[in-house]
C-alpha cells in the first residue's frame, strides 16, 4: 500500500484517489477502478485508474490508467451523472457515475425507459437525455456534442510507477506535446524526447494512438532558446522562467504576459516541437501571430532570412527562364 501511495503521488493523482485506493485495498477488493477528471481547454479529460490484486498474493498492481477527452461542457463542482431506470415495482433505480464516458456507455445499454441526468442527487437533477423502450427520444441541445461525439481515448501504461503523469496524459489526449527525459528504448537505454499522439493514423490493435517522438537534442528543438526569441515578461524572473519551462514540458498552456500594440496583454503558450516553435493563443482561445511578440533581434533575423529565401527563389527562376 505504501508503495502504491508513493507511486500515485509521484504521478500527480489527487489525495482523494489515494484515499479511495487505500479503502479498497483494506476491504480486500480483488479488482477495482477509480475515476477522476481534469479540466481541459475544451471540455474535460476523464481518468480511470485500474487496480488488480495478484492471484498468488495480497499484492496489488497499478499498471495502467485510461484518459478520455470529452469536449462537451464539464460538470460543475459537486455534480455527477445519473442513469435513472425503474424496477418491476415501478421504483426508480439510480446508477451514479463519476465520468461521462461510463454514464453514456451504461445509458446506451438500457433496453426500456431510462433517463440520463446531471446533478448533485436525484432530487436535484437536470435531464440531458432520455429513451423509451430502448430508443433515444430526447437529447438536450447543450448536451448534443457530448452525446454524439466519441471521446478520444488512450491507455497509459505504467512500469513500477513510472510513466506519463496524470497531467501529462491529460495534455497528450488533447493533442499537445509532452517532454520526457526517462524514455527507454528496446535495449534498455534511456533517452530524452518530446512525445505527441498521432491522431491522423488511427488506432492500433490495442485501441491506442501511435506516438510521434522528437528526440532531444538530435531533433533540434530547444525550448530555452525558442523562448529567448520572444518578449515575455515572466522570462525576466529566473524562478518564473523555471516554472514556465516546466509547465511547457508537461504539455500545459501557461498564461504569460506580453505587449501587443502598446498594451500589456496575456496569451497562452504551447510548445510545438515538430516545427521547433511556440503557438500562442489569446485568452479567448483564438490563435495569435507569434511574430508580433518577437524581440527586435529575432524579428530582424527572421526578416533577413525571408529576404535571402526570396532572392534565391528569384535567381533560381531567372536561371530557368
Amino acid at each position: 500500500m505504501e508503495n502504491l501511495k508513493e507511486e500515485m503521488k509521484n504521478l500527480g493523482f489527487k489525495d482523494k484517489l489515494i484515499e479511495k485506493m487505500e479503502d479498497n485495498m483494506r476491504k480486500d477488493v480483488p479488482e477495482f477502478t477509480l475515476n477522476d477528471s481534469i479540466a481541459a481547454t475544451k471540455g474535460q479529460v476523464d481518468l480511470a485508474l485500474h487496480f488488480k490484486q495478484s492471484g498468488q498474493s495480497d499484492f496489488y498492481y497499478f499498471n495502467k490508467f485510461t484518459v478520455s477527452h470529452n469536449q462537451g461542457k464539464p460538470l460543475e463542482e459537486g455534480q455527477q451523472y445519473m442513469v435513472i431506470t425503474k424496477n418491476e415495482e415501478g421504483k426508480n433505480i439510480v446508477k451514479k457515475h463519476e465520468n461521462v464516458s461510463d454514464a453514456l456507455a451504461f445509458f446506451k445499454e438500457q433496453k426500456g425507459n431510462s433517463e440520463l441526468a446531471v446533478g448533485k442527487d436525484a432530487a436535484n437533477k437536470v435531464m440531458v437525455a432520455s429513451m423509451e423502450n430502448g430508443k433515444v427520444n430526447y437529447v438536450a441541445k447543450e448536451f448534443n456534442r457530448t452525446y454524439y461525439a466519441s471521446p478520444a481515448t488512450q491507455t497509459i501504461w505504467l512500469e513500477r510507477g513510472k510513466g506519463f503523469t496524470a497531467e501529462q496524459a491529460a495534455n497528450l489526449i488533447q493533442g499537445r506535446s509532452v517532454y520526457r527525459d526517462d524514455m527507454m528504448n528496446m535495449g534498455g537505454e534511456t533517452y530524452k524526447a518530446w512525445i505527441k499522439l498521432d491522431f491522423d493514423k488511427g488506432k492500433d490493435r490495442f485501441q491506442n494512438y501511435s506516438i510521434n517522438q522528437y528526440h532531444d537534442p538530435s531533433y533540434g528543438f530547444d525550448i530555452n532558446k525558442v523562448l529567448d526569441k520572444f518578449n515575455i515578461k515572466e522570462l525576466e524572473d529566473p524562478a518564473k522562467r523555471v516554472l514556465l519551462e516546466a509547465s511547457l514540458r508537461n504539455g500545459n498552456r501557461p498564461l504569460v504576459t506580453v505587449e501587443k500594440e502598446g498594451q500589456v496583454v496575456k496569451v497562452f503558450l504551447e510548445a510545438v516541437p515538430r516545427y521547433s516553435q511556440l503557438n500562442m493563443y489569446a485568452e479567448n482561445g483564438k490563435p495569435e501571430k507569434r511574430e508580433q511578440f518577437l524581440k527586435e533581434t529575432a524579428l530582424s533575423s527572421k526578416q533577413e532570412n525571408t529576404k535571402v529565401q526570396e532572392k534565391e527563389m528569384s535567381e533560381s527562376q531567372g536561371v530557368r527562364r
